[in-house]
């Protein structure tokens, strides 16, 4: 998971992957359309930190586990 992360590869995708989790899954239990949950894992969209806040809470991780580092 660690080389994952440091490769780039968005967190929220690495996490869902680690618990066992589609997308269809982690979206439902957040509480967001799938697409939105694809375009966010995708760089296409950024999600609110409401969304983001709900994704990390469905993932079991911190919501700062999600947020790329601060430069």
């Amino acid at each position: 998971m660690v080389d994952r992360l440091l490769a780039g590869e968005n967190p929220i995708a690495v996490f869902r992957r680690h618990r066992g989790m589609r997308q269809r899954h982690l979206a439902e239990a957040a509480g967001i359309n799938p697409v939105y949950l694809s375009q966010i894992e995708r760089g296409k969209r950024n999600g609110s930190t409401r969304t983001l806040a709900a994704i990390a809470a469905a993932l079991r991780v911190d919501l700062d586990d999600l947020l790329p580092p601060a430069p």
